[in-house]
């Protein structure tokens, strides 16, 4: 390694998973050519990495948010495209960071070009997934199995049910971000998770309406569960499990809003559109390349079926070269006679609607999807929506500068499928839409934001 090249990460080495880093490189040099890499390990222990090539400047300094990619995975300027371009060995791998208490670890190295590619330097960037003051509380209250994640400070929060993953497993990402960001987010699985059943044949709103009522007596019920979780000796779990709880019983953190937002994405966007629909105390719900219609399993409430399931037809998974299908064409026409009755009602709902829509969506239609929806509530004369649409972007739209998923297992579908989207674009739509996130729900969720400690 060099001594004279400095690598540099501003305006820090450790901060939030959804921050960019601005990476420079200095001692160079003048016009030397050196290759730029990243490297990092997801929960799975699966390494990701990218490179790309760079030309010094005249005094041997290069600036990533300043000079372009020659070669390697990417081209151009990307400030943050080492981090998104990052790819596992293995074909159809999606990066899994699941756990919020697991940093993104991201070894960034420059390395001579010439000869065999000698390190010059390196540097190491921590993506932290929970923010510092930021609560996380596994909850296990009547059927609720989740995660509730709590800001810093008294509030009033807005209050968020995070609707991120369908089937096994909980996702805590993109709740534990929202925290950092301002929000009471509980993140909720509906089966496979801790002591719930691994297979379901049917999805009871009533699991989602408990949610909903725990979050908003969050403020009332938390001194309880932070006593409960203390008396256990949770905040001494060496895996973490509770955060800081003690240090914050005396600053209990109260939800603001009257009613609460749903965020969902794939299967669950049809999820939260039933939710918005038939359940009271939903300000606004953001739905992410979902379904206008109920799909895979019924859906019931009060132990009564109030939505059948559209169906899809396996069949019709077009083989690809790369051994992965494209599934975009499995469902079923909602829109044919005999699918009518799975179309969610949303002209039901009181809140507001942020519809979000990949136009290279290849796991399914998402656009013409959302198209669908606007049409109806147009024809109820509501204009309770709002409507965003990416060219180019992809299925899995994520909290911004992940390593971005062309293709990966399908548990539904039991194989291997492209989501769509092109690198460059799907980077680009996540930073847009995390900002557009954000500044929906604190226009449409009634809580006093100017208490809040919360930044865009």
């Amino acid at each position: 390694m060099s001594s004279q090249v400095r690598l540099r990460l501003l305006p820090r080495a450790r901060c939030m998973f959804d921050e960019p880093v601005q990476v420079k490189v200095a001692g160079l040099r003048a016009r030397q050519v050196v290759t730029m890499r990243a490297r990092s390990t997801d929960d799975k222990g699966l390494v990701f990495s990218s490179s790309a090539t760079y030309k010094a400047d005249g005094s041997g300094e290069i600036d990533l948010e300043r000079d372009p990619s020659l070669s390697g995975s990417y081209i151009g300027v990307e400030p943050m495209g080492l981090l998104w371009s990052m790819r596992a060995d293995t074909l159809h791998r999606r990066f899994i960071k699941t756990n919020s208490l697991n940093h993104h670890v991201v070894n960034f190295s420059v390395h001579d070009k010439e000869g065999e590619g000698r390190m010059l330097a390196e540097a190491t960037n921590e993506r932290l997934l929970i923010g510092d003051g930021v609560s996380r509380l596994p909850i296990k209250e009547g059927n609720i199995r989740g995660v509730l994640f709590t800001p810093p400070g008294r509030g009033p929060f807005p209050a968020l049910l995070d609707l991120y993953t369908f089937g096994g497993g909980l996702s805590e990402k993109r709740a534990s971000l929202l925290a950092n960001r301002g929000f009471v987010v509980l993140t909720v699985a509906l089966y496979g998770h801790d002591d719930m059943a691994k297979n379901i044949k049917e999805v009871h709103l009533d699991y989602f309406e408990e949610a909903i009522e725990f979050l908003k007596k969050q403020d009332k019920i938390k001194y309880r569960l932070m006593r409960e979780a203390s008396v256990a000796g949770c905040h001494n779990d060496a895996a973490g499990n509770c955060r800081d709880l003690t240090r914050h019983t005396h600053k209990t953190s109260k939800v603001g809003s009257k009613g609460v937002g749903v965020l969902s994405l794939s299967k669950s966007g049809d999820l939260a559109l039933s939710v918005a629909s038939y359940l009271p105390g939903v300000e606004a719900t953001v739905w992410i390349n979902g379904c206008c219609a109920n799909t895979v399993l019924p859906l019931y409430h009060k132990k009564s079926q109030i939505l059948p399931a559209l169906m899809m037809d396996i069949s019709k998974m077009v083989p690809t070269e790369s051994g992965a299908f494209m599934s975009k064409n499995v469902m079923h026409n909602p829109l044919a006679e005999e699918n009518k009755a799975t179309l969610v009602p949303i002209e039901q709902a009181k809140g507001r609607f942020l519809f979000v829509a990949s136009e290279d969506d290849l796991n399914w239609d998402s656009k013409a999807y959302m198209d669908r929806m606007v049409e109806r509530l147009q024809h109820h004369g509501k204009d309770n929506f709002e409507s965003v649409s990416y060219p180019g972007a992809g299925h899995y739209l994520e909290p911004p500068y992940g390593p971005y998923c062309p293709s990966s297992f399908h548990g539904v579908a039991g194989n291997h499928v492209l989501w769509g989207g092109e690198p460059r674009s799907h980077a680009a739509a996540e930073v847009h839409l995390w900002k557009k996130i954000q500044e929906f729900f604190r226009t449409h969720l009634s809580c006093d934001v100017s208490q809040t400690n919360a930044k865009l």
